[in-house]
């Protein structure tokens, strides 16, 4: 149920490396925190293992989502800031944490203690490395920290991506505690740092919005066409282009900040004309081969066609409950970007049945129960089939504006393409001259 509402709720989802996760023995998964509950999500249904998250103990005694946190089996962590929480109790969950790991299981955790939206990772806290080095005093296995970056390319959207980036995975040495029963501070933090550049390995990591901004930007320059590369790599690309360009920004911020402003400045250019000509990152890197884009077009408008009807019954059927779900994981979230997927996730499981019981329902006492049934069997289905037919309605529309810019302003649309490619070029020598490869 969990795996199926990850992806229907996000188009596209990724694995990145998962040869880097050993399948049996002990392990601890360390991952960033940008997206609240449904980054423990992705592990639990993606990597192919059993793992039991450490959760703050408050998610335990909030509706709905504490049911959720036990039916994972995660474990309390009981933490300073949080109201009435008895710090204490922190010893049952790191003996918990050692039984499952010298029994050969795994636990996942998030080092950052906290999910949030910052354009990079935050100090760790050394949680990871007491248990990590704790476990292994006595245990008689080899203990290993795999890094996982969760990369999302709108967390919060509707049919976004993300994609699970594997790092390699590093063995936790054995050292002796102290008298307090504690591993020495130096191990400690000698093996949190090696943590945090783990986890650096794996994420895209900017020091300011705006230069996140610019680099999202200029990767939409790179953008091209899924049908022209591996299409199970489209995410693990775009992510591994951008931890470069974040590079070659900070590189370039301190070094030549003029030359970085006029690339910008011919990137804004160039979406203002892109704007102009009514053309999308999509439209830019298809086809313009009319001979190529008119059967598509017409395939899928015919597909459009067939699939109207049973879309406009999901839509009709679904639509209060989605805008209703949307609408409380706004409120609910207050402003938290890095919580609103996961109230539109819990949101969407609670009220979809409850819509195809009430229809149910209804129809079952007016028409018969064996129409009930069948209105029980139909409406998910036309639901999802609502979703697809938006996506390919949109592509249709991509098709047509491409159509239509290529046969009556086709001068300009190669401009613009020029454009694009001389903008691309300036930013491969850019790569060149600081050293890192863009291409």
């Amino acid at each position: 149920m969990l795996e199926f509402s990850l992806r229907v709720f996000f188009r596209r989802i990724e694995i990145a490396g998962e040869e880097n996760i050993p399948r049996e023995g002990a392990v601890i998964f360390v991952l960033n925190h940008p997206n609240g509950l449904v980054d423990p999500l992705f592990v639990l249904c993606l990597v192919p293992r059993r793992v039991s998250f450490l959760a703050k103990s408050t998610l335990f005694k909030m509706p709905v989502i504490g049911a959720l946190v036990r039916m994972i089996d995660a474990l309390p962590v009981y933490r300073q800031q949080d109201a009435g929480a008895n710090m204490t109790r922190n010893r049952e969950t790191f003996a918990a944490c050692y039984e499952r790991l010298r029994a050969g299981g795994s636990i996942g955790l998030f080092p950052e203690g906290v999910s949030h939206s910052d354009t990079k990772l935050r100090p760790l806290k050394t949680g990871a490395a007491r248990i990590a080095l704790g476990a292994r005093v006595d245990s008689k296995r080899e203990i290993v920290i795999v890094p996982l970056g969760l990369y999302y390319t709108a967390k919060a959207s509707f049919r976004s991506e993300v994609l699970l980036y594997c790092g390699a995975p590093f063995s936790v040495p054995r050292v002796k505690l102290d008298d307090d029963g504690e591993p020495p501070r130096t191990a400690v933090a000698e093996l949190s740092e090696r943590i945090e550049q783990g986890l650096h390995d794996v994420t895209v990591n900017a020091e300011t919005r705006e230069g996140l901004a610019l680099v999202s930007r200029a990767g939409r320059i790179f953008s091209i066409p899924a049908t022209d590369y591996d299409k199970d790599a489209v995410l693990t690309r775009e992510m591994r282009l951008r931890r470069r360009f974040v590079e070659g920004y900070g590189y370039y911020r301190v070094n030549a900040p003029a030359r970085l402003a006029a690339i910008e400045r011919r990137i804004a250019r160039f979406e203002k004309h892109a704007e102009l000509l009514n053309m999308d990152d999509e439209s830019l890197t298809a086809t313009h081969s009319r001979r190529e884009v008119m059967p598509r077009l017409f395939g899928r408008a015919l597909l459009s066609l067939l699939l109207a009807p049973f879309a406009f019954v999901g839509a009709f059927v679904h639509y209060p409950a989605y805008r209703l779900t949307g609408w409380l994981s706004e409120l609910l979230a207050r402003k938290s970007e890095d919580v609103v997927s996961t109230y539109k996730i819990i949101g969407a499981i609670l009220l979809m049945p409850l819509t195809w019981a009430i229809y149910t329902l209804v129809i079952g006492l007016n028409y018969g129960w064996r129409l009930g049934l069948c209105a029980l069997l139909i409406l998910p289905p036309c639901g999802y089939v609502a979703v697809l037919w938006q996506e390919r309605y949109g592509r249709f529309i991509s098709d047509a504006r491409i159509v239509l810019t290529a046969t009556t302003r086709r001068r300009s649309l190669e401009r613009l393409i020029a454009e694009r490619e001389a903008i691309r070029s300036s930013i491969v020598r850019l790569g060149d001259e600081a050293g890192l490869s863009v291409e």
